[in-house]
C-alpha cells in the first residue's frame, strides 16, 4: 500500500487527482483522501482546487520539500528491505573450530550461497573459549561450539560427537579391541586444546586419573601427524578421522567421551538478518 506522502507528490507531479487515481491504480476518492489525510494532519490546505486545475497552496509549496524527503526515504528503505531479504551485501561472521570448517561448514555454505549468491562469510577459527568470547563481544554473528563450554549463550545442538582413541601402528596397545582411561594414563599424551573446556582431561578428572600430557596442540589434523611419528597417543573426535585414519589405529573408548556440538549466540532478536537466516538454514541440514 503506498504512503500518503507518496500519493501526494503523485498528484503534484500528475497536476490531477485523476490521473494520479489512474496510474496508480486507486480510485479518485481514495487519491483525495489521502491528500485530505495529509492537510488534517498538517493543520492546512496544501492543494489550491480550481475549475482550471490543481496548484499548491503558499502552505503547500513549504511542505512539499519535506514530503519529497519522506517520500524518497520511503523508497530507500523499501530497496534496503528487499537488499536484506535477498542478502545483497551481507557478511556473516562465523566462530569455528577445525573440525567443523573442515567438515560440513563448506558444503553448507556453498549450499547457501546457491540460495544468496551475493552473501559473504567470514570464518574466524579457535577453540570454544575464544569462540564464546568472540560471540559475546560482537567479533562474531554467532559460532559452533560444545554446549558445555559456553555458559550465559544461547545455543542449538547439532549433533554429539563421540571420541576415539588413536595410536601408532604397531603400538602395543593395539592388541586391545577397547582402550580404557587407564591405558592411556600410562602413555605420552598428546591433547587437543579445546581452550578452558577439555573433554578428555574432565573424563580423566572425573575417573581420579592423571594423565602424562607431554603436548597440546590446537589443530587436530597436526595431531594425527605426530601419532603416526610415535610421539604419544591421544582421544580424537570420530568425525575428525573419518577419511584420515590412514598410518594409525582407532579405538573404541571404554569410558564414553562425548561433546555435544552446538550453534550459539548471544540474541537472536539482534543477530543480524542474513546471520539468522543462516543459522536456521544450518540447524534444518540436522
Amino acid at each position: 500500500m503506498l504512503s500518503r506522502y507518496e500519493i501526494f507528490c503523485k498528484v503534484m507531479e500528475n497536476g490531477s487527482f485523476t490521473k494520479t487515481a489512474e496510474e496508480l491504480g486507486y480510485s479518485q476518492s481514495a487519491v483525495s483522501q489521502a491528500v485530505r489525510t495529509l492537510e488534517q494532519e498538517t493543520e492546512t490546505v496544501l492543494i489550491d482546487r480550481k475549475k482550471d486545475g490543481i496548484g499548491l497552496t503558499a502552505d503547500g509549496e513549504q511542505y512539499l520539500p519535506y514530503f519529497q524527503q519522506i517520500y524518497q526515504a520511503e523508497k530507500n528503505l523499501e530497496r534496503k528491505e528487499e537488499e536484506m531479504k535477498g542478502l545483497t551485501n551481507s557478511a556473516i561472521r562465523i566462530g569455528t573450530f577445525t573440525s567443523v570448517s573442515r567438515t560440513f561448514l563448506p558444503r553448507l555454505m556453498m549450499e547457501f550461497k546457491k540460495q544468496y549468491p551475493e552473501v559473504r562469510f567470514i570464518l574466524q577459527q579457535g577453540e570454544y573459549t575464544s569462540i564464546a568470547q568472540w560471540v559475546r563481544d560482537g567479533s562474531v554473528d554467532f559460532g559452533f561450539a560444545n554446549a558445555e563450554a559456553v555458559p550465559g549463550l544461547e545455543t542449538s545442538i547439532l549433533y554429539k560427537d563421540e571420541m576415539a582413541a588413536v595410536l601408532p601402528k604397531g603400538h602395543p596397545l593395539t592388541g586391545k579391541q577397547v582402550i580404557s582411561l587407564k591405558d592411556l594414563e600410562q602413555e605420552p599424551f598428546i591433547l587437543l586444546d579445546e581452550g578452558e573446556y577439555s573433554v578428555p582431561e574432565q573424563a580423566f578428572r572425573r575417573a581420579g586419573l592423571h594423565p602424562k600430557i607431554e603436548y597440546k596442540v590446537y589443530d587436530d589434523y597436526s595431531i594425527l601427524a605426530m601419532v603416526r611419528q610415535s610421539l604419544g597417543v591421544s582421544a580424537m573426535y570420530k568425525r575428525v578421522l573419518e577419511g584420515f585414519e590412514a598410518g594409525l589405529a582407532v579405538r573404541p573408548v571404554k569410558e564414553r567421551m562425548e561433546r555435544p556440538v552446538a550453534l550459539v549466540w548471544k540474541d537472536w532478536n539482534t543477530m543480524p538478518f542474513a546471520a539468522r537466516k543462516f543459522v536456521s538454514y544450518v540447524r534444518l541440514k540436522f
